[in-house]
């Protein structure tokens, strides 16, 4: 670093003491010592997949010409040699981050080779989801053993995985089970953050965990499927409200997936609801008070949106109200809209409002920011909610082409005023 071979000059000219500079230096080396390479990391849980693979291709080769006996030792050979690198990379090399992520990541897919094999040999029945439930649980354990980042993320993606394989499709059952996993995990995350908060772990586990939630929460829809909407505009603005904590709001946009994906979530649910379609179908339902408030969607909703609201209350204190996004409050209006939208046809004009308002403000933000990205942002909802409309209007193609063309000259006049106000200021 260039900082050290500045200090020696900084001591000789007096502006350091030699106690300074070696405290400086002792500092610096530490820093070097703990921060692993990422690359090297990422290279040594390629590695250990690619060798577990090898070793399954290998088997696999003279499977047929072996005994059963012998196809159920070699079906444990993978893990045993994954379990004797967990117990080398904990006992030998317990600071080495590269060990203990490969070691801990061969472990996680010979689980998965065991269990799979050891169903084939003696055909035990089963299906995806059971092998992913057994699989995901006997890895838990992996995470916290091995304090393995990369085994949590691939726990993530299994339990997404057991959620739609168990929630969706046309024998769809309750996946309650997902949740309770997904809990487990979250102790690991709150240690990273902890510990590790700039990590790429963090990074990536931040967008992990949201997204597995938002794939696993339309699983909850069996009942009243009408309610699984409050609780996904709940959920975004969770999410949207955890995104403008401290922590997350001080890194760069690209890295703050909670906002983001709070803010894509509710404009994608609003523009698809700013159509006619669902509310023709809401109003013709009748609904049944005594079922609605046991059904799980309901449930759902009520837990997200109450979790929403306490951390909207912690967030107004900190902040004036002129500081408040206006994508932080839609679920509360979404819940007005809803209700309303069970009477009346009015909730359609009040889901165009909101995404219209949504898009002036973010073109506002966009240019106090002086931030292209949220500048076109804001122009693409605006874009977004006209085309919609577009589709609901009997035009001529003629007259439709020239709303085109105005919005794409729109496009192009704001992002170069913005350019010209940029270097105007440079």
């Amino acid at each position: 670093m260039n900082i050290l071979k500045d200090i020696n000059e900084l001591v000789d000219v007096g502006i350091l003491t030699e106690e300074t500079a070696d405290k400086i230096q002792d500092y610096y080396k530490k820093k070097r010592i703990s921060t692993p390479n990422g690359l090297f990391i990422v290279f040594g849980i390629i590695g250990a997949v690619l060798v577990g693979l090898g070793i399954i291709m290998i088997i696999a080769h003279n499977w047929d010409d072996l005994s059963r006996a012998s196809k159920t030792i070699f079906a444990f050979v993978p893990m045993l040699i994954g379990q004797g690198l967990c117990g080398y990379a904990l006992l030998i090399k317990q600071e080495s981050i590269t060990w203990r992520e490969s070691s801990a990541t061969f472990l996680f897919f010979a689980v998965g080779a065991c269990i799979a094999l050891i169903s084939q040999i003696y055909n035990m029945p089963g299906n995806l989801s059971s092998f992913l439930l057994v699989w995901m649980l006997l890895c838990l354990p992996i995470i916290y053993l091995m304090k393995s980042s990369a085994v949590s993320m691939l726990y993530l993606i299994g339990i997404t995985n057991y959620a739609t394989e168990i929630g969706y499709g046309r024998n769809g059952s309750e996946s309650y089970l997902y949740w309770l996993m997904l809990l487990l995990s979250l102790p690991h995350y709150y240690l990273l953050y902890k510990e590790n908060p700039k990590s790429n772990f963090m990074v990536l586990h931040n967008w992990l965990i949201p997204i597995s939630i938002i794939i696993a929460l339309g699983t909850i829809a069996k009942d009243v499927t009408e309610l699984i909407l409050p609780a996904y505009f709940s959920l975004f603005g969770l999410f949207y409200l955890i995104g403008e904590h401290s922590f997350f709001d001080k890194q760069k946009l690209r890295s703050n997936s909670y906002k983001i994906l709070g803010s894509l979530g509710t404009m994608i649910l609003l523009l698809i609801l700013s159509f006619d379609f669902f509310w023709k179908n809401l109003r013709s339902k009748e609904f049944d008070f005594n079922e609605v408030v046991i059904s799980p969607e309901f449930i759902c909703a009520t837990i997200f949106t109450l979790l929403a609201l306490g951390l909207l209350y912690l967030n107004m204190k900190n902040k004036t109200i002129k500081n408040i996004s206006p994508v932080t409050p839609v679920f509360i209006l979404f819940i007005v809209a809803f209700i309303i939208g069970m009477y009346s046809s009015i909730s359609i004009l009040l889901i165009n409002i909101f995404v219209f308002v949504l898009g002036i403000w973010t073109i506002r933000e966009g240019e106090r920011k002086d931030n292209f990205g949220v500048l076109n942002y804001g122009l693409l909802i605006i874009t977004s909610l006209v085309v919609c409309r577009f589709v609901d209007i009997d035009l001529s193609f003629i007259f439709r082409g020239l709303l085109f063309v105005f919005v794409g000259i729109g496009f192009f006049l704001t992002n170069y005023w913005m350019l010209k106000k940029r270097r105007s200021n440079d």
